[in-house]
């Protein structure tokens, strides 16, 4: 009875599909490819009496938008570059991953109202990872209020909440409670 089944492939190499990643750069014996909690990476075999991790995924210079010239790093002296990261562009060194300084960019606006939750910090309009704009206390980390519509001077005639937020809805523009808790129209 013939299975189907060409056995001479399953008799070659049966490690056909493993790198060969080289030599550890610590001891000298051979690195492979290892699966963690993060994913997968390139690690000794000798492991745990050698030590050596690489990652998987090389970091590269893709994220840099524009090398600011002119300028320079507080911290290592090269010069600083416009990047593009998970949250958003940023300010940071060229000499990454050697150097890790980076700046925010003060690109977004004050509201001019007091933040409803800690009374120091101003409610400034930031932009999500996705792209969708939200509004919260310039004071994060330390207060973290935000609220996802856009804020409007006033108080809650149902709990006293010192602001409301804007929503736009079939039937128009409507005020709204911006405590959570509450959220009622007014």
């Amino acid at each position: 009875m013939s299975s189907g089944i060409d056995h001479k492939l399953f008799s070659q190499h049966e490690h056909a599909l493993e790198q060969d990643h080289g030599d550890c750069p610590q001891c000298g014996h051979k690195l492979l490819l290892k699966h963690g909690k993060r994913g997968p990476f390139i690690g000794c075999s000798q492991y745990p009496g050698c030590d050596y991790l690489q990652s998987l995924h090389h970091h590269s210079d893709s994220s840099i938008k524009q090398v600011l010239e002119g300028t320079s790093c507080p911290e290592c002296g090269q010069r600083l570059a416009l990047k593009q990261g998970r949250y958003g562009m940023f300010v940071g060194c060229t000499g990454f991953p050697d150097c890790h300084h980076t700046e925010q960019i003060d690109e977004t606006p004050s509201t001019e109202l007091t933040c409803p939750a800690c009374q120091q910090g101003q409610l400034i309009e930031r932009t999500s990872r996705y792209g969708k704009s939200f509004y919260a206390c310039s004071c994060y980390p330390k207060c973290q209020f935000a609220v996802n519509h856009p804020p409007q001077s006033g108080t809650c005639q149902f709990c006293g909440f010192e602001l409301l937020v804007e929503r736009k809805l079939a039937g128009g523009r409507q005020l709204q409670c911006a405590n959570k808790k509450c959220g009622k129209k007014q």
